[in-house]
C-alpha cells in the first residue's frame, strides 16, 4: 500500500511567456502527485459528497483515495476488478455515504467501504457483458441502472435483485446512463427519470416507475446523429442537457420536450479559433454554474494544457475565447476535471481544482495571485466564493 505521506512534486519551472491577462485573477500549480510507479492513466477523479475525500481510478484496475484540501493519500483498492474500471461514484442510498461504487468491463458493478477498505458488494451483469456506466435513482435511490451493451439493466439495490432489462430502444453500446436523480443529475419531482446515451446517437428518455419495460416506460428518443460521449445536466430546474460526442461536437437540448437547444458540430474548432495561444485536440467534460447559469466546455491538448471555453447557447451561439488555461502541470493528455467550486458552501483552502491525466498524475489549481510562479489564469466567475463573502447563494453548482 502506498505511503500515508506522499510524494509531491514541485511544479515546474514557469513558460517564458505565461497565457494570462491581467484582466483575469491568475491562477498557479500548487503541486503534482505521480499516482503510480509505470505507466497506467488516472482514468477519472470522484469526491465524496461533504469533500473529505476524492477517489481517483487508474487504467491499472486500481482505486485511490485522496484527500481534496491536502492531496494526501488515504489508501487505496488494489484487487477487485478484473478489467477497466469504466466509472467511479460515491452515489447510492443516502445512508450509504460512505461507500463508493465503481462498474467495469469485467460485467460487475462493486461497492467499496471508505472506511476499511474493504469489497462490500458485487452485482453481475451476466458472462461476457461489459458496463460501462451506472446511476442510482428512483424512490430513495435504490434503484440502480447500468449501461451494457445494447441495454439497460435495473436492480433493486436493497435487494440485489434485477428489475428489468431494457433492450430494444440501442442498438449499440450504452455509454452512459443518468437517473435524473442521481448525484448532480438529480431532478426535483422527476427522480424516476432515467436518461441513456448510446454510441448509436441517440438519447432516450425511460419512466422507471411501476413495472418497467421498453414498450411502455420509453417516453422520447433523441437522435443526436453522432456517437455520444458524455452528458450532463443545467438550467434552473436541470430541464436541459448538454451532449459531447466522440468527434467532438457539442449540443445542447430541452430533454423534456426532446428539442434542441444549440448544436456546435464544429465545437473543437470554435474553441480553437478563440484560443490565440493554442488549439483545442479534444474536450474532457463540461462544466455549469447553476448560480451563473452559465456553462463551460473544457477543452484540453495532447501537450497537457486545459482551458475552460464560455459556451452560449441561448441568443445567438457561440464559444468564446478560454476564461481560464490551466498550463504547466500536466505532460500528456487530461482524462478528467474535478472542480472545487463544487464543495457546497465548504472551504475550498483556494483551491480551483484538479486534474488527472495519461501521464499519471493528479494536479492541484489553487489561486494565489503573489505566486510569482503562476502559469495559469481564471476568470473571477470561475473561482469559488467564499461562504462569508457569499451568504445568499441560490443554489451551488451540481
Amino acid at each position: 500500500m502506498e505511503a500515508a505521506e506522499m510524494d509531491v512534486e514541485p511544479p515546474p519551472p514557469p513558460p517564458l511567456h505565461p497565457p494570462y491577462s491581467s484582466s483575469f485573477k491568475r491562477f498557479g500549480l500548487k503541486n503534482s502527485i505521480q499516482t503510480n510507479f509505470g505507466d497506467d492513466y488516472v482514468f477519472q477523479i470522484t469526491p465524496k459528497d461533504d469533500w473529505t475525500s476524492m477517489a481517483v481510478s487508474l487504467s491499472t484496475n486500481t482505486v485511490k483515495l485522496y484527500s481534496p484540501v491536502t492531496g494526501q493519500f488515504m489508501g487505496e483498492w488494489i484487487k477487485g476488478h478484473s478489467s477497466t474500471i469504466n466509472e467511479i461514484s460515491f452515489s447510492g442510498p443516502p445512508s450509504t455515504p460512505h461507500l463508493l461504487h465503481s462498474c467495469s468491463s469485467d460485467g460487475t458493478i462493486r461497492a467499496w467501504d471508505t472506511r476499511s477498505f474493504q469489497q462490500v458488494s458485487c452485482l453481475s451483469a451476466g458472462p461476457s457483458e461489459e458496463i460501462f456506466s451506472f446511476s442510482f435513482g428512483g424512490s430513495g435511490n435504490n434503484l440502480l441502472a447500468a449501461g451494457c451493451k445494447s441495454q439497460v439493466l435495473l436492480w433493486d439495490w436493497r435487494m440485489k435483485k434485477q428489475v428489468a432489462c431494457l433492450e430494444e430502444s440501442h442498438m449499440d453500446d450504452v455509454t452512459q446512463v443518468d437517473s435524473a436523480v442521481c448525484d448532480v443529475h438529480f431532478v426535483p419531482d422527476h427522480q424516476n427519470k432515467l436518461i441513456s446515451a448510446s454510441v448509436d446517437g441517440l438519447l432516450c428518455t425511460f419512466d422507471t416507475s411501476g413495472d418497467i419495460n421498453d414498450d411502455d416506460n420509453l417516453e422520447s428518443v433523441i437522435n443526436i446523429g453522432t456517437s455520444i460521449g458524455k452528458v450532463g445536466f443545467l438550467g434552473e430546474a436541470n430541464e436541459k442537457l448538454w451532449c459531447l460526442s466522440h468527434i467532438e461536437t457539442l449540443s445542447v437540448w430541452d430533454w423534456k420536450d426532446a428539442r434542441p437547444e444549440a448544436n456546435f458540430d464544429d465545437a473543437r474548432s470554435l474553441a480553437s479559433n478563440s484560443w490565440t495561444l493554442d488549439h483545442v485536440d479534444y474536450f474532457v467534460d463540461c462544466h455549469y454554474s447553476v448560480e451563473d447559469d452559465r456553462l463551460w466546455a473544457i477543452g484540453g491538448t495532447n501537450a497537457g494544457t486545459l482551458g475552460y471555453f464560455p459556451v452560449n447557447y441561448k441568443g445567438i451561439k457561440a464559444i468564446s475565447s478560454p476564461e481560464a488555461v490551466l498550463h504547466g502541470g500536466h505532460t500528456g493528455v487530461i482524462r478528467s476535471v474535478l472542480p472545487m467550486s463544487n464543495t457546497k458552501g465548504r472551504p475550498s483552502q483556494g483551491i480551483f481544482g484538479w486534474t488527472g491525466g495519461e501521464d499519471g498524475r493528479l494536479c492541484c489549481w489553487l489561486s494565489d495571485e503573489s505566486c510569482e510562479s503562476n502559469r495559469s489564469w481564471i476568470s473571477s466567475t470561475l473561482v469559488m466564493k467564499s461562504p462569508h463573502s457569499h451568504r445568499k447563494s441560490r443554489r451551488q453548482p451540481y
